[in-house]
């Protein structure tokens, strides 16, 4: 009979929680499990207003002040089923949080939830412990923009650590003009693009991408029907274009892939080789299909191209 139970496991108020606060998403669950219990949108109804608004979007101390009081209570009583108070928590946030952030989230973790403790965990440190490893190059590709810091022997290098304002927002700004420029009869709503972005586009291939807009263009992968109210056809170039504006370079000549060769070379020579065979990409973006494959074959023609100058 305690077969039935063996997934079922005592939860106190001893127990320490883990809170990651993305910009999109926030992450909860206890220490000691393999995974979150759960994964909800880093957003709250404000009471006066009734307006959905993302937490990230403060205007001020005071206005993030009330947005994550609510916010946290949701989240303690609704989601993690938990008295905060004497609570010990964990918040993974990142080395270029800003301050303004993570005092205002303190003071309210400890002035109106009265916690018993609280730990500021580095993501990318927490990260690389999981993998059990010391030295990586992790990118963490979000919401809002990538970031990437070498970590070796667990001390973060951060002379050379880069960031970019490339993330999901710049795909979903994409794929919104497109869809209304082709439907602009029909309500397109965010949480309706980034359904779309999950469930239909892809990175396409650097092979593909290169002939993308020429004579030589490759054919179009086919159109997806996208239900609805009003169903509409997703056509397969939008698909293939969305992710493409995060491998394009800014006015600085700058990308993702040239982020990751100049924090190697920003590092000491010593440890370059290190950190060149650890490359840990994290955060939302990153797992979108082909992600992976494609970085993979920008960085290996940036080192060919590099090696032929």
């Amino acid at each position: 009979m305690l077969r039935n139970y063996e997934g079922v496991r005592f939860l106190s108020n001893k127990q320490m929680v883990i809170f990651d606060i993305g910009s999109a998403y926030t992450k909860f669950g206890y220490a000691g499990e393999p995974t979150p219990r759960g994964i909800i949108r880093t957003e709250i109804k404000c009471p006066e207003t009734k307006e959905l608004r993302r937490i990230y979007d403060y205007k001020n101390t005071e206005d993030l002040y009330q947005l994550l009081v609510e916010f946290l209570h949701a989240l303690f009583f609704r989601h993690v089923v938990l008295s905060p108070k004497d609570a010990r928590i964990v918040v993974l946030e990142s080395l270029l949080s800003p301050t303004q952030f993570r005092n205002t989230l303190a003071k309210v973790l400890f002035r109106h939830f009265e916690i018993g403790s609280l730990m500021l965990l580095p993501t990318h440190l927490a990260t690389i412990s999981t993998l059990g490893i010391n030295s990586a190059l992790v990118l963490d590709v979000g919401y809002k923009e990538a970031t990437l810091i070498p970590i070796f022997e667990g001390e973060p290098i951060l002379k050379a650590w880069q960031a970019l304002p490339l993330g999901g927002q710049v795909v979903h700004e994409y794929l919104m003009k497109s869809l209304k420029e082709l439907y602009p009869n029909v309500d397109v709503t965010e949480k309706m693009v980034e359904d779309i972005k999950v469930r239909t586009c892809f990175v396409t291939t650097l092979e593909r991408s290169v002939k993308l807009g020429t004579k030589e263009a490759p054919n179009p992968p086919p159109f997806v029907k996208y239900p609805g109210v009003k169903s509409i056809d997703i056509p397969g170039e939008v698909r293939e274009k969305a992710f493409e504006v995060l491998w394009e370079r800014d006015n600085d000549n700058l990308s993702l892939p040239t982020m990751i060769l100049n924090a190697i070379m920003q590092c000491p020579i010593d440890v370059r080789r290190v950190l060149a065979e650890n490359i840990l990409l994290i955060g939302g973006t990153t797992m979108t299909k082909g992600f992976a494959s494609r970085l993979k074959s920008e960085l290996l023609s940036l080192v060919v191209l590099s090696l032929e100058l």
